[in-house]
């Protein structure tokens, strides 16, 4: 066979190999408004920079009638490419081959593209569209998962995982993107379950619809699994684009830096009345974030689940940050358990790929109650305690108003190591408010008084001026300075510019044990 003709069937090769296997199945995934998994590839990724690995791969299973039918590539898509002209590795689960199930040829094409993102620092993406385990391929189908378990324990904290859910994705098969950094979740198309509807109703008598078990409302708003939910493949993708521009490449890396057009000595006024005069009066600290950040843009992550905390990223004079905030609009901006966790989650993503951290804190406490205590608000609430109080990177702190008892420790404190502690003049920074604190102390002078509402103010606004109020903490250097809310922005750009080659020795250690 002459060169040419070695060059005409390898072409030949390549067609037959991005062709798709079942049209039927093409037009199905079609007409449930899913992409395949190549033209997602293809929204993801820079034009023309992807380069597919191990197209010619085939399974190997015999019997059960698949022995004689081994589409090129088998059901899953690899490679990688670029996004905004930095590298990514990417597998995407073919729906359309074999349902995009899991045999030992699609195990070890994903644990060779997750290996070379290893290598070579930069961050995995896996696109998630799959009927789970193939069980015509038995132990090796739960075998190949295995392998790709422990990939993602190794890669985490060493370069961003990123998992798109856009279809299926149950049994064991959901644990890999419960591992990784980010999950999106593609409303009504995408479904996470351990165990589907009808073995629920089997087991327990509950009857569920799917989108009820394991959507993406369900698991962003109650479970906490999705980080992201999006309405369609194409915003997919758009929206991962975007999150990556945030992230580095790799945890020894810095992420990328943008010039701002935003001026890093502006001012916002806004945020001088942006605090109610009544203590109860709830407002929203997104809008203190947007006043603060660079173009006001802050892209929150974990949005719909535990709302009473908000984190995400944003940019200072066109660095990377990372933010967490109490939310007075929601349950008055308390910690519970689930906002503890997500905290304590972000808190460390942060801290692993060198994201500096901004804590905006506005917290009356922890939710009080029966069901909070039994649950375990002390074992959650100390994993936001011990992820601020390892993290390494530069760490600052604003007080907007409330920072009572426990929770003030918890919401990165100088006290846990903070670099930078600021409090706005309207902070109120003691172990409890002024009335809880007065009924407390001066219970029997209360009880004999006269005029007991009256004598009562008179006790708080005394309470107040001597104890609750940021100029006590700035006295013995617990806060560093108090400044005026509409010099924020500046006071943080400084703050962080000055920590930017922060160095922070640690004791020897295999690993902390974070309260799971």
């Amino acid at each position: 066979m002459s060169t040419e003709d070695h060059i005409k069937k390898l072409r030949v090769l390549r067609e037959d190999a991005v062709a798709p296997v079942n049209q039927r199945a093409v037009d199905r995934q079609h007409d449930l408004g899913k992409l395949c998994a190549r033209e997602r590839i293809d929204l993801l990724l820079d034009k023309g920079s992807f380069q597919e690995l191990d197209m010619f791969v085939k399974h190997h299973a015999l019997g059960f009638g698949i022995e004689d039918n081994r589409p090129f590539g088998d059901a899953v898509v690899t490679g990688y490419g670029k996004v905004d002209g930095r590298n990514v590795f990417v597998y995407a689960e073919d729906f359309t081959t074999y349902g995009g199930s899991l045999g030992a040829a699609v195990a070890d094409k994903i644990c060779k593209v997750m290996d070379l993102a290893m290598d070579n620092g930069a961050p995995i993406i896996g696109i998630k569209d799959s009927g789970g385990a193939r069980i015509q391929e038995g132990v090796a189908s739960l075998h190949g998962y295995g392998r790709i378990f422990e990939r993602n324990v190794r890669a985490s904290g060493v370069i961003p995982q990123i998992s798109i859910v856009m279809g299926p994705c149950a049994g064991g098969a959901v644990y890999s993107p419960a591992i990784t950094d980010f999950v999106f979740q593609v409303e009504e198309t995408a479904h996470l379950f351990i165990t589907g509807p009808e073995v629920i109703k089997t087991v327990t008598g509950e009857e569920v619809t799917m989108e009820e078990l394991g959507g993406a409302r369900a698991h962003a708003t109650r479970s906490g699994v999705t980080h992201f939910v999006v309405p369609d493949d194409r915003s997919a993708m758009e929206e991962v684009r975007y999150l990556l521009s945030f992230l580095p490449q790799n945890n020894m890396e810095v992420a990328p830096f943008f010039t701002p057009l935003d001026r890093p000595d502006r001012m916002d006024e806004m945020l001088t009345t942006i605090i109610p005069d009544s203590p109860n009066q709830p407002y929203d600290m997104v809008d203190v974030v947007q006043s603060i950040v660079d173009d006001g843009d802050f892209y929150q992550v974990h949005e719909h689940f535990a709302p009473n905390l908000i984190v995400g990223f944003a940019r200072l004079d066109g660095y990377t940050i990372g933010v967490v905030g109490n939310q007075p609009a929601a349950l008055a901006g308390t910690l519970d358990i689930d906002a503890s966790s997500k905290g304590a989650r972000f808190v460390r993503f942060c801290d692993a790929f060198n994201i500096p951290l901004v804590t905006l804190v506005d917290v009356p406490g922890f939710l009080p109650g029966v069901g909070q205590e039994h649950a375990g608000i002390i074992r959650h609430g100390a994993k936001l305690l011990y992820a601020f109080s390892e993290a390494t990177v530069p760490r600052v702190t604003v007080i907007t108003r409330k920072a009572y008892g426990g929770a003030f420790l918890v919401m990165n404190a100088r006290a846990v190591r903070a670099d930078i502690a600021f409090a706005w003049p309207t902070a109120e920074i003691a172990v409890m408010g002024a009335k809880g604190a007065v009924n407390i102390i001066h219970r029997k002078e209360l009880r004999e008084a006269d005029d007991a509402e009256a004598e009562g103010q008179r006790l708080v606004d005394d309470y107040e001026d001597r104890f609750n109020n940021p100029y006590v903490a700035a006295e013995r250097g617990y806060i560093d300075d108090v400044i005026e809310a509409r010099e924020t922005r500046p006071r943080l750009i400084r703050a962080l510019d000055m920590l930017r080659n922060k160095r922070e020795a640690t004791p020897p250690r295999k690993h902390g044990n974070i309260p799971l």
